[in-house]
């Protein structure tokens, strides 16, 4: 429908969600085994297929290499090879250890792109694009990925901009059925905008200071070091900022067999800084946070308004807590807004792993990466 504006298309889809999100409750619909689930257009056949496959071990379509021994030396000129490919099958392309200057985009069209490291302390991409330098927030990314099903592994992109700069994005993902594995993504403030889209970090190291997992994806991090620095004189720390915008979007951050701690530099100033788990960017923000071990540079409260004194969101957002462990971990200070829940049952943490919320079974095997569907 030409004529229609994107603010009508949202409010239309945004009636459709609430309306299924009823029947839904209706019919009380829950999948009895997700490690076991395909869709149901996945032929036997596809589904042994996919069980079986190991990206992990094929080899590489593409070179990339400082010192002239591959096909590219740099990831942006294999990036636009692999884009121009008819068929958009998985097509790999390994990047050789080296400090990789530059800013790269996987574009919405080049879908099924794999990028693998030599490690995430030997293959580094790294610029320092930010908003006081005249980027916008989105644009500041080191690392943009849009095709579906990217996949990154053993590297490492960093925003070098500095706490100085304000919003300095390192990676920014809006790519569907997108995994990162034993990825480093490090900054200051924005540094992972997990824009849009289903999205799974494993054993992945995450560093920053304000807002620095923050979007509207539906995300699970799992076996994950977050790491808070130290921030400017008079800044507080928040870990998220999720953007969930109606209450029938299937968007969330779930954080999973993780640990939270201080990085290095604010560990000697842990007192001087207020850290917090999240704060809510849009009206039904929704982070979860299970089983995770989290240090004593979290305060008490936990959860953050979105400005100091601001009652904004605080009865919609779903903020939830389970089984965490850790000095920073109790929840008997935390805040006491409608919002925040500290979880007990095992049947309502299970909405947020990865069986669940990303559905994670039907199309995480293909990846060769391992995970953990339930609690």
């Amino acid at each position: 429908m030409p004529a229609i504006s994107n603010k009508n298309l949202s409010d239309l889809i945004g009636n459709c969600l609430a309306v299924n999100g009823v029947l839904m409750k209706q019919h009380n619909h829950t999948t009895a085994n997700h490690e076991e689930y395909f869709p149901s257009w996945v032929s036997r056949h596809e589904r042994r297929l996919l069980v079986s496959a190991s990206l992990a071990k094929s080899r590489p379509h593409l070179v990339v290499s400082q010192d002239r021994s591959g096909h590219f030396r740099s990831i942006q000129s294999a990036i636009n090879f692999a884009g121009r490919r008819r068929i958009k099958s998985r097509f790999i392309i390994y990047v050789k250890k080296g400090v990789y200057r530059e800013n790269i985009e996987v574009g919405n069209d080049n879908h099924n792109i794999m990028l693998v490291g030599d490690g995430a302390r030997k293959t580094i991409i790294t610029s320092g694009r930010s908003v006081k330098n005249g980027y916008t927030t989105y644009n500041s990314a080191t690392a943009g990925f849009g095709g579906q099903r990217f996949v990154a592994k053993d590297m490492t992109f960093i925003n070098t901009a500095g706490p100085l700069r304000g919003q300095a994005v390192s990676v920014r993902s809006s790519s569907d059925l997108s995994v990162f594995y034993r990825v480093g993504i490090h900054g200051f403030q924005d540094t992972l905008y997990i824009h849009s889209q289903r999205q799974f970090f494993r054993e992945c190291y995450i560093s920053g200071t304000i807002d620095f997992i923050f979007g509207n994806a539906a995300v699970v991090f799992q076996n994950c070091m977050i790491l808070v620095r130290r921030p400017l004189r008079g800044q507080a720390n928040v870990i998220t900022a999720q953007g969930r915008g109606d209450p029938f979007q299937n968007t969330g951050i779930t954080i999973h067999s993780s640990r939270i701690i201080a990085a290095s530099d604010l560990r000697p100033v842990i007192r001087a800084y207020k850290t917090y788990l999240g704060r809510p960017w849009q009206a039904y923000s929704r982070v979860t946070i299970m089983k995770t071990y989290i240090d004593n540079s979290i305060s008490p409260l936990g959860w953050s308004p979105w400005l100091r004194g601001s009652n904004f969101a605080l009865n919609t957002v779903f903020y939830g807590e389970y089984k965490n462990f850790g000095p920073g971990s109790s929840t008997r200070w935390r805040v006491r807004w409608k919002g925040f829940h500290a979880i007990t049952s095992a049947s309502v943490a299970s909405r947020f792993t990865v069986g669940s919320l990303i559905a994670g079974g039907s199309w995480l095997p293909s990846t060769g990466v391992p995970f953990k569907t339930g609690l």
